[in-house]
């Protein structure tokens, strides 16, 4: 099997306890040739010492940091890469072909508050995002992962008006027509809560309803539906195969005013500790047990088991039939399979997708893809 370049080297979480380590050691140069093995970095906490080796054979591209600095889990180290003049993955090729001198003056230039320490990959990821950097902390190195999650904060902070007037407390509308919003609609009947108004979907051109609920339009018409009475809605659409256009959607909904409700299927069971932010569904027989923390807009699909002292992180999905032994921590869009166990205590990074069927025994780091009926690692 042909081996896919570049490939990400990332910082691992060596303490569940301490995020933060040290580099004291780099083996390693920008370009240099490495085998399989080879060590790349030592890095430190307060509890332990650790090092990096090179998971396959290639040229060290992208190298992030210096001898001496502070990296978070999860943070890109480097990468490896096929050739040593290969561009690291957001790195245009007008700044690749620059000198380092010209490098170093094009960011000196830059509006870079004073004081901020921030990684490259986070700096690029805050600029096409258009995150004013002065909101980013001083003082610590920050890192993309910082930089997304900052950035879900900002969509769960948007304020919503006071509503005036006369307005029907328990009207819903449903956003999204497709499978996922059918079960939401027979989810929602069965609760026996909420009236709903009707769906939208702006890829509905030909239906007029779905299970007797009308189609009423697209994005278009959200205001006008908000200002008829309707401030309720729930997100039906999935975002499998890309989170973004979920998120999309509830922010959308968060401009025009709309509160998105935690809904729950009678069969379904939580217990009284566990938090459920706005925006979570679960789906029937499924569990969540003591202390568990479901972040915003989660989806706990159907006979999924969520243990004691679990934390799922904003816009993840655990697929139908997923088991979380206690005190697993799952990561902000995160898309876990059906079938798959994660053990006790394991962390996953955020953005991490793993496949159906897979047994996960240690920590993922973020944006790992494992594929389906593996076992991790």
């Amino acid at each position: 099997m042909t081996t896919k370049y570049p490939i990400p080297i990332y910082v691992p979480l060596i303490n569940p306890n301490e995020r933060e380590a040290q580099l004291v050691a780099l083996q390693v140069n920008e370009g240099d040739y490495v085998e399989h093995g080879h060590e790349i970095c030592t890095l430190e906490t307060t509890k332990s010492t650790t090092s990096i080796e090179a998971e396959t054979e290639g040229y060290i591209i992208g190298l992030q940091f210096s001898e001496g600095q502070t990296v978070n889990a999860g943070d890109i180290l480097c990468y490896l890469a096929d050739s040593a003049d290969q561009i690291p993955p957001g790195t245009s090729i007008s700044d690749a072909g620059r000198s380092t001198e010209d490098k170093e003056n094009l960011e000196n230039q830059s509006e870079i508050p004073e004081g901020l320490r921030i990684t490259k990959p986070a700096l690029v990821l805050a600029r096409q995002k258009n995150f004013d950097l002065e909101n980013l902390p001083i003082g610590p190195l920050v890192t993309e992962d910082i930089v997304r999650n900052l950035l879900s904060e900002s969509l769960k902070q948007i304020e919503y008006p006071v509503i005036e007037g006369d307005f029907t407390p328990t009207s819903i509308i449903i956003y999204g027509g497709g499978g996922h919003g059918k079960t939401l609609i027979e989810l929602i009947r069965k609760m026996g809560v909420y009236q709903i108004v009707g769906i939208v979907d702006d890829g509905i051109d030909e239906i007029d309803e779905i299970f007797d609920i009308p189609v009423i339009g697209g994005n278009d018409i959200l205001s006008a539906l908000y200002s008829s009475g309707v401030h309720l809605a729930v997100n039906a659409v999935g975002g499998v195969g890309d989170t973004s256009i979920r998120i999309k959607v509830f922010h959308r909904l968060g401009e025009v005013g709309y509160v998105c409700p935690p809904v729950l299927h009678p069969t379904a069971y939580v217990e009284p500790s566990a938090i459920l932010f706005p925006g979570v569904q679960v789906f029937a027989h499924a569990y969540v047990g003591s202390e568990a923390r479901i972040g915003f807009g989660a989806i706990i699909n159907t006979g999924t088991i969520i243990s004691h002292g679990c934390t799922v992180g904003d816009y993840a999905h655990i697929s139908p039939g997923a088991i979380l032994a206690g005190d697993v921590t799952i990561g902000n869009g995160v898309l876990i399979g059906m079938g798959t166990t994660v053990n006790l205590g394991v962390e996953i990074g955020n953005g991490a997708r793993i496949g159906n069927g897979v047994t996960v025994k240690e920590n993922v780091p973020t944006q790992t893809i494992i594929k389906a009926g593996t076992i991790w690692p």
